[in-house]
């Protein structure tokens, strides 16, 4: 395999990593009933607070466990407000999202005094698992690359087989499925759902992170520019199921590779930005139209 094609491979994987994160933490929401659409706004705060916590304390991995925790708490107000108080979910989530997107630049206004975009010189970025560099292949794909990325990767596999072959991660699928049936065997759904919940606002802090101190050093408004709208169509596209999400989030991330090449060689920025967005619109349409075409078929076999 050439260099060229090594080197869009992490590209790839450089631009699908942030979407990971996200399409995780939506799907196992999913999973328990609960269809979060808050991802944009968690993974805009988780960005937030990955840079201010570097630049305050010139630690990076300070940045992302201030991301994962903030965020985690952050996705309190969904967590309460869906399982709980049983609250529609959406409402709370559009909500979270112009919050987030209104907090962050109000206090880089007033913790930084700058607005628009802040990339001082000492804020820090995540290191690069540079040790990797003389590894064939793996160096290519990898060595340029922050430990939150195979990190992904991994916790893709880990939750999707959790979720399959363990009892808690059966109960945790019957709560979403049945939730009455689940209740009615002693299982705790309102429980479930609230730390499921949490836990999916942890991974948004990992996706935030990983925009701001592992794909770039800098922190913008509304950085994160429709990708955790991108996760959430992720997750519909695999109805859910964790798995699944490599092959439609590494296709935005190779759609968002494939744009920044395409700018080398003359193609209009406008044009480039909007591919990953337009593939992934396309891909939905084509498979909400394959879903009626194989159960009329169904039907009528």
């Amino acid at each position: 395999m050439h260099v060229f094609e090594l080197s869009f491979v992490a590209a790839v994987l450089l631009a699908a990593t942030p979407v990971l994160f996200a399409s995780l933490a939506g799907a196992i929401s999913a999973q328990v009933g609960v269809f979060n659409i808050a991802l944009e706004g968690q993974m805009l705060w988780g960005a937030f607070a990955a840079v201010a916590a570097s630049y305050y304390t010139g630690n990076p991995w300070a940045g992302v466990l201030a991301a994962v925790v903030s965020t985690a708490v952050f996705a309190l107000v969904l967590a309460v407000g869906a399982a709980r108080w049983k609250a529609d979910p959406i409402v709370i989530a559009i909500g979270s999202n112009l919050f987030a997107l209104g907090i962050t630049g109000f206090l880089m206004g007033v913790l930084f005094d700058v607005s628009g975009s802040f990339s001082p010189r000492g804020l820090v970025g995540l290191p690069k698992m540079q040790w990797l560099h003389d590894v064939p292949v793996l160096g290519a794909v990898f060595g340029g690359q922050t430990a939150l990325v195979p990190l992904a990767l991994v916790l893709i596999v880990v939750v999707g087989l959790w979720l399959l072959f363990t009892p808690h991660g059966l109960r945790l699928r019957g709560v979403g499925e049945h939730p009455e049936a689940a209740a009615s065997l002693g299982i705790n759904v309102p429980g479930y759902q609230f730390w499921v919940t949490i836990a999916a606002g942890a991974l948004c802090g990992f996706a935030g992170a990983q925009l701001s101190l592992g794909n770039v050093t800098v922190f913008t408004e509304n950085m994160t520019a429709g990708r955790g709208w991108i996760a959430v169509a992720a997750v519909m596209l695999v109805a859910g199921r964790p798995l699944w999400l490599p092959l439609a989030c590494l296709g935005f991330g190779a759609a968002e590779a494939l744009g920044f090449r395409l700018q080398g060689v003359g193609a209009p920025q406008q044009l480039t930005d909007a591919a990953p967005y337009l593939i992934t619109i396309l891909v939905l349409v084509l498979t909400r139209i394959r879903i009626p075409r194989r159960t009329k078929a169904s039907l009528t076999a």
